[in-house]
């Protein structure tokens, strides 16, 4: 049986083994793939493995022998998932692998507004502090956690894992979501959307995107926000009106966003928000620790498994 990874350096740079899904069947891997060779890659093969590579319709009625598709990430959105299933594709994710590293790195955005780390590092190599005359010196407000609002839109895994780094530091919690369960009761106080915004004197979103909450973070629910709010996303770019994050931004009425993600990736010059004042900007890797990747590799190698054994897990 022919396995084919369309996309696979994101999920192995070279520092894990693609080996145990080698023993399941002849396997290729290839980096990236370009859209024009998309075709000609998964040739007649039985299985595919796509990180971002797009799965269309026009792919899977173009590759007849193809049974099952492997998304080697949460978000399936690249896969055409209503056509492979009326071709009775199999269509699998991984849906849990990256909890903790995105939580963490929820934090180590907050924590780099909160103290500008990386900017005093580099003022004291530069020298300032040896010639500042005083015991020290700082560039920036320095904030406080403790006491603090976290307003967390999205309160799943990662939600209430960040929930529960953030009362570590002595923050109070609410928490947005459609669905409620005893675990998140357990961390955070649910509140309607809007008195999540009212409240929170920091917001961290982590929630799936839909065509619902698509640009949810715009200029009229951040009308509704503390002035001086700190923003967080490590969830979807669309979920924000970009442009109406950097005029906030530039107003002064958002103090700090840090962004992990953005509308359009990579990023675009274009985008406003690589101009707009505190904004915290890096390239979609919030998920992307060696230990998590080693979980989404064992995941998806027993997607694989458990495929050929006929009983598909994961199945979106």
């Amino acid at each position: 049986m022919k396995i084919i990874v369309l996309d696979g350096y994101t999920e192995n740079p070279g520092d894990l083994s693609w080996d145990a899904l080698g023993v399941l069947g002849d396997l290729t891997v290839y980096d990236i793939t370009p859209a024009e060779l998309i075709l000609k890659r998964i040739g007649d093969a039985e299985m595919i493995l796509v990180n971002k590579t797009p799965i269309t319709a026009q792919t899977i009625n173009a590759c007849p022998n193809l049974r099952y598709i492997g998304v080697l990430a949460t978000g399936y959105n690249v896969v055409d998932t209503t056509h492979a299933k009326e071709k009775g594709i199999v269509v699998s994710n991984i849906p849990t692998y990256g909890t903790t590293a995105v939580a963490q790195y929820a934090m180590a955005l907050l924590l780099e507004i909160c103290h500008h780390v990386a900017h005093h590092s580099d003022a004291v190599h530069a020298g300032r502090w040896e010639t500042a005359g005083q015991f020290c010196f700082w560039d920036y407000p320095l904030i406080e956690l403790a006491g603090k609002t976290m307003g967390i839109i999205g309160f799943g895994r990662i939600g209430q894992a960040t929930a529960a780094l953030a009362k570590g530091f002595g923050m109070k919690i609410l928490a947005f979501d459609v669905y409620q369960n005893k675990s998140g009761k357990a961390l955070a106080d649910y509140v309607d959307l809007n008195t999540l915004l009212e409240k929170s004197d920091i917001i961290s979103l982590h929630c799936p995107l839909t065509d619902e909450n698509k640009g949810m973070i715009n200029a009229q629910s951040i009308a509704k926000m503390k002035d001086g709010v700190i923003l967080l996303n490590t969830s979807r770019g669309p979920l924000i009106a970009e442009q109406d994050l950097a005029d906030a931004l530039n107003t002064g009425k958002v103090y700090a966003a840090g962004v992990d993600v953005v509308s359009v990736e990579p990023i675009q010059k274009s985008n406003p928000l690589m101009q707009a004042k505190n904004c915290l900007i890096t390239p979609h890797i919030a998920w992307a620790p060696k230990e998590s990747r080693q979980r989404l590799m064992d995941v998806a190698v027993d997607n694989v498994k458990r495929f050929i054994s006929g009983s598909p897990q994961n199945q979106v």
